[in-house]
């Protein structure tokens, strides 16, 4: 029986371990971590992470082949296959701060490989890192090898949350890089016969550790860009009358464009974009092309301004002050089906509300309210370290923030709604109920575009949707930045 590790109990660890066990069911996996809670969530039938479809899987695998543990050095010792999914958190501090990944677990999980294998292994790279990683994992294994053989392999993930399962299941394209030596080549079939028990072997291609490395960053920008190019067209949508959502459309439709990440929005939000951008920016800088790292810099510039301008909309909107007022906020997470809240717009529009005095009641169905005040209470870049690490909740945002558990409750007696996750839920309230409940004038300041715009203004709402022709009341206030 071959036997897979995965160092990394996380979003990408524990889906891929767990349908990787359901499908290859003669393969033992492993899926460690240091964190004894995280493990024990993953044990429990409350898992640590929400996926539609995951519970289902491990309930399936979980104590057959599938098992997670802490005990780190056993497992590894064991595998054949360790796959390594740690944190590669932005750095906050020293050379290339706010840039650059931080490797600092990634080092220690190649020092502890080498340090407890008695085997040859192949190691995967399966956590988002930056061009040549691969290069100094592989020197800190052979320097310390003791005569073991470890050939490196490069697997970036590509799921989307709140579809993982189905992207595991169903993958575009699974990518594999190796070193085009016979040893090398060897360790990659390895592996391409692990995905090929269930995935087509023209949707498993296979490259040189470096493209490997590069697609996974390129991809990410490539998807991040068009949606800072559908947010920038959103601004100018609605200085000029235009609507979005038909501008997308129309420009979708172009086969060669297609259109998918062409839906307008309050921003972009998860744990990879805005990462990976900023990576392949430091790459780009460090590697003389200042000019490359420039263009890329000015999708995340784009992504921010669209906050920003979603904030100054609200403000300017509600006489130019939100001070004192209350401000239902609908959605926290950063997109629907999934609990995440990594760097969700919804984290900066309520840092501009709160710095603006307003008070807000926050509801999300999938996110608690300790992430939340936790969330709030974070400096940029925080939320991907330990979270002994993380501030406690400042005294002063949580006297300006209720978290409650429904959409009815946030709008009760608010001055304005703010709808900021996609939830599905959010297109079927009862707005009459919501109207009937809220100040006047009521406001929904619609960042996701999932109201009918038309009918809540036929019930009396003034509304605001990104990139759609403005309300008759929104024209006559000042223009915002």
């Amino acid at each position: 029986m071959v036997k897979i590790c995965c160092i990394g109990a996380g979003y990408v660890g524990g889906p891929t371990m767990a349908v990787i066990a359901l499908k290859c069911p003669s393969i033992e996996v492993a899926v460690v971590d240091i964190s004894v809670a995280r493990i024990q969530a993953w044990n429990s039938s409350e898992l640590p992470i929400y996926e539609p479809g995951l519970d289902e899987v491990v309930n399936q695998c979980r104590g057959k082949n599938l098992f997670f543990s802490t005990d780190v050095e056993k497992h590894v010792s064991e595998a054949d296959i360790v796959f390594v999914s740690v944190n590669t958190p932005t750095k906050t501090r020293g050379l290339g701060a706010g840039k650059a990944a931080d490797l600092t677990y990634w080092e220690s999980a190649a020092r502890m490989i080498a340090d407890v294998s008695k085997s040859d292994k192949i190691v995967v790279e399966k956590s988002t890192v930056p061009v040549k990683t691969a290069e100094a994992i592989e020197r800190i294994l052979t320097h310390n090898s003791k005569g073991i053989s470890y050939q490196i392999l490069s697997n970036p993930e590509f799921l989307a949350e709140g579809t993982a399962m189905k992207d595991l299941f169903n993958p575009d394209r699974v990518l594999i890089g190796g070193r085009e030596t016979a040893e090398g080549r060897k360790a990659v079939e390895a592996l391409k016969s692990v995905y090929a028990q269930w995935v087509p072997q023209e949707r498993i291609l296979c490259t040189n550790l470096w493209s490997a490395e590069l697609s996974k960053l390129a991809a990410n920008a490539f998807l991040a860009q068009r949606i800072s190019s559908v947010n920038a067209m959103s601004a100018l949508c609605e200085a000029t009358g235009a609507d979005v959502s038909q501008v997308s459309h129309a420009v979708g439709t172009d086969s060669r464009i297609g259109s998918k990440f062409l839906n307008a929005s309050v921003g972009f939000g998860g744990s990879c974009f805005q990462k990976d951008i900023l990576n392949l920016v430091y790459i780009c800088e460090c590697n003389g092309l200042t000019e490359v790292g420039n263009y890329w810099k000015q999708v995340i510039k784009v992504n921010d301004y669209q906050k920003s301008r979603f904030v100054n909309r609200l403000v300017s909107s509600m006489f130019n002050t939100v001070s004192g007022k209350k401000i239902g906020i609908l959605g926290f997470a950063f997109k629907k089906d999934t609990g995440d809240t990594r760097e969700t717009p919804a984290i900066d529009v309520c840092k501009g509300l709160i710095g603006d005095k307003a008070h807000l009641s926050i509801y999300d169905p999938q996110v608690t309210e300790d992430q939340i005040l936790r969330d709030l209470s974070m400096n940029k870049f925080d939320w991907d370290h330990p979270i002994h690490l993380q501030p406690p909740p400042s005294p002063a945002s949580v006297k300006q923030l209720r978290v409650v558990w429904d959409a009815y409750e946030a709008a009760k007696e608010a001055h304005g709604l703010c709808v900021l996750t996609e939830w599905d839920e959010f297109k079927t309230l009862d707005y009459k109920r919501i109207f009937d409940s809220m100040h006047k004038p009521a406001f929904v300041f619609d960042g996701r575009n999932v109201v009918d715009a038309e009918k809540l203004r036929e019930i009396g709402f003034i509304v605001y949707s990104i990139g759609k022709p403005l309300d008759p009341w929104l024209k006559d206030m000042p223009a915002v930045a």
